[in-house]
């Protein structure tokens, strides 16, 4: 009996234990666009944010360059290569209730040229302005999904 009841707490914390470990997963779509006055064009795949870029940002064209969907986990930075030599990456820091903390690196050849902290609820998007790329400037879009 002792051992039926030992055998079922372990089980019961094995349990709760890994439902915490999923619970810290925080699923999150991360654009990279670029942003220019060069030309007026944009990129189709962009409308749901459009708004919120023209009202921060003041390009006339914005060009989709990376669309990716990560699940971040606690401590574990995920990289997204972005152009030669240059990475974005993207680390879950902690989560309260629904607001996740994430540290967001944008890197040349392994240095940071860009390092900040954001906080994403559920259905929210934060733009962050990069540095120069091409004839414009790189951006960020990120959303919790």
């Amino acid at each position: 009996m002792r051992r039926t009841v030992l055998l079922f707490l372990f089980a019961l914390t094995y349990s709760l234990f890994s439902a915490s470990l999923v619970f810290a997963q925080v699923q999150t779509r991360i654009r990279v666009i670029e942003a220019s006055n060069v030309g007026s064009s944009i990129d189709s795949s962009l409308r749901d944010v459009h708004g919120q870029l023209g009202s921060l940002f003041s390009f006339s064209s914005y060009r989709l360059l990376k669309d990716e969907t990560v699940t971040l986990s606690p401590n574990q930075p995920i990289s997204v290569p972005v152009h030669p030599g240059r990475s974005l990456e993207v680390t879950l820091i902690k989560q309260q209730r629904d607001t996740a903390e994430v540290r967001v690196k944008i890197k040349r050849e392994g240095t940071d040229i860009l390092n900040t902290l954001v906080r994403l609820s559920p259905g929210r998007t934060v733009s962050i302005g990069g540095p120069k790329h091409g004839e414009g400037t790189l951006l960020i879009v990120l959303s919790r999904l």
